[in-house]
């Protein structure tokens, strides 16, 4: 009966643009049953996919408005739905796993729930790899954009976080969980960025702290230094900003994992270098995190089909001879998060 309720909620959540797939294990079960209780799966999959007021949740499910209350606000404090607030008045809605249920569970993340979450996430990320728009995008870290010719602002991290009122940063999940698998690297653990809404449900929570934009534009100059990769929501107005490594970051590792990375990230830009100025020196290769950059007989080179355009190859070349230049097929993303999110479901025939 309790494999009954948790393979409803799997289906329930795989009808949201992230999806949910199924797998031959069954451990997204096990995830699920670690998440929710059968009441609460019960109550998330009553719930409209808008954000919809106490009063009228507690009117379909045949509540009291304080027990409504109680019951919502408990599953958004555990990050298991979304709160919004406008003019002060809670907001509730069901979210989608990946970027969701997985994030919103940074605190109570356990090595037992790592375990889970290291098994089933790449069965996700191969899953939501077969459809064509995405969550997120790669722009490139700030020293590696030229200057002298025009950028859209949406390719550049400075000008998406300066317009923020409220921005937060927290803990990465996934180095957090590959910390509690014994996997951990040496990367700073500080670096997931929320903004707007999606930082006032950080905060509100506790799960981050609020940032200024000037400590925003220093994790980012960080990011440059560390070689972290920059992958924001897929929208012109973002979200969030993840900080990525190749050590751990789940989504970067997925790349990876590809034998043409390049297909799969959605980049404006891809690296090239100039055989007559490079000195073989290596760097660009040591920074690349999806072995993008090889050496070559006499100068280092880039397989376009493994590049993201994440520009960390650029800053630290001292002969000059890394670049980016601007791709042919670069799609304009979507305005909002809203946008991309309905262009993925029409792509998975969810609408």
């Amino acid at each position: 009966m309790k494999d009954e309720v948790y393979s409803r909620l799997r289906s329930f959540l795989d009808r949201m643009p992230g999806g949910f797939p199924a797998t031959g294990s069954r451990v997204e079960l096990e995830i699920l049953e670690r998440c929710f209780t059968p009441a609460e799966a019960e109550l998330v999959m009553r719930l409209e996919q808008v954000p919809e007021p106490v009063g009228a949740i507690a009117e379909r499910l045949d509540l009291g408005p304080e027990e409504a209350a109680d019951r919502l606000e408990a599953l958004a404090r555990r990050g298991n739905i979304l709160r919004i607030r406008f003019d002060g008045e809670p907001f509730y809605m069901p979210i989608q796993f990946l970027i969701g249920i997985y994030e919103f569970h940074l605190d109570s993340l356990d090595p037992e729930l790592a375990r889970l979450l290291d098994e089933y996430l790449p069965h996700l990320l191969s899953f939501m790899g077969t459809v064509q728009s995405k969550q997120m995008r790669v722009i490139p870290v700030g020293a590696a954009l030229d200057t002298s010719v025009p950028v859209m602002s949406y390719d550049v991290a400075r000008e998406l976080v300066s317009g923020q009122e409220v921005m937060a940063v927290a803990e990465c999940i996934c180095r957090k969980e590959k910390m509690l698998l014994g996997r951990g690297c040496d990367h700073p653990l500080e670096t997931c960025l929320t903004f707007g809404p999606a930082a006032e449900y950080y905060l509100e929570n506790g799960m981050g702290r609020r940032i200024t934009l000037e400590e925003c534009l220093g994790l980012l100059d960080e990011a440059e230094r560390e070689a972290m990769v920059l992958e924001p929501t897929n929208s012109k107005v973002i979200t969030h900003m993840c900080i990525c490594c190749g050590d751990a970051c789940n989504m970067l590792r997925a790349l990876k994992s590809y034998e043409r990375p390049a297909d799969h990230a959605l980049s404006s830009f891809r690296a090239s270098i100039d055989p007559e100025e490079c000195t073989l020196c290596g760097t660009c290769a040591g920074r690349c995190q999806v072995n993008a950059v090889v050496e070559g007989a006499d100068r280092m080179e880039v397989d376009p089909a493994r590049c993201i355009g994440c520009g960390l190859c650029v800053p630290t070349c001292l002969s000059g001879a890394a670049r980016l230049v601007s791709k042919s097929d670069a799609r304009e993303p979507p305005a909002d998060f809203i946008e991309m999110q309905m262009k993925i479901a029409a792509e998975r025939g969810l609408t």
